[in-house]
């Protein structure tokens, strides 16, 4: 199987999730969009995965390959290709289907949980995960769910934390496959930075990575359930 990584920013690599999908022999082909590298065709791919970025998905004129991506996204989604979104990618998938995405009312940054919806113990993915999941939060902008999405996390100032769209699209708002090398990167980006120091303090970037290093066997774990079996209803289709 081939799979199309939609990077935005180098320090956000698949990181957990490319893991799985190397070990599972899939071959990752890279566009890091932010660099100016070209969108390939969707249909020459088995899945598609979208990271996340310092950018908003509503930056089209200060950067207009932001349009193209959409469009490949919605155009590959309808098709029932499958997709997988973290972060920017679930409001990506959010826009290229016709959804809002905003500014939220604050930054969310840190080690917070998010709550499982209803709908959720019957998701194939989400299933048998904690009711209350463990996730890593940075950003500021959310999403409304597209029209026939169906959410399945949430938390309070945040509501859409996690949607399925179809049968093979999903889209999470938090992060599960950062690593405390990754978050420190984080830090070093002025967009990332100026959120922290406003919503957490100056000094706080040290301690956050402390605390996911802390808890980075369990947000791993995690990760390797969640998408391992994103991975499995990409490969048999059938089983959705």
């Amino acid at each position: 199987m081939r799979a199309l990584v939609l990077q935005h920013i180098a320090c956000e690599p698949p990181g957990v999730y490319e893991d799985v999908l190397v070990e599972h022999g899939v071959e990752l082909i890279r566009a890091e969009l932010d660099e100016g590298e070209p969108l390939p065709g969707w249909r020459d791919f088995d899945l598609i995965v979208a990271m996340g970025g310092p950018m908003s998905v509503n930056d089209e004129d200060a950067l207009p390959w932001l349009r193209d991506e959409k469009r490949l996204i919605a155009e590959a989604v309808r098709a029932g290709r499958p997709f997988f979104g973290a972060c920017l990618g679930v409001q990506l998938l959010a826009s290229a289907l016709g959804a809002r995405v905003y500014a939220g009312p604050e930054p969310e940054i840190g080690l917070l949980p998010v709550r499982l919806t209803d709908e959720a113990r019957s998701d194939l993915l989400f299933a048998d995960l904690p009711e209350e999941l463990l996730t890593f939060q940075w950003h500021g902008d959310t999403f409304d769910l597209p029209a026939g999405a169906t959410l399945l996390a949430e938390s309070p100032v945040y509501p859409n934390q996690a949607f399925r769209w179809g049968t093979r699209a999903y889209g999470v708002q938090f992060h599960l496959e950062v690593s405390a090398e990754m978050a420190r990167e984080w830090g070093r980006v002025p967009e990332y930075a100026a959120a922290l120091a406003r919503t957490l303090g100056v000094d706080a970037a040290e301690r956050l990575v402390e605390e996911v290093a802390a808890r980075a066997d369990e947000l791993r774990r995690h990760a390797r359930t969640l998408f391992g079996r994103w991975l499995e209803l990409a490969r048999h289709p059938i089983a959705a």
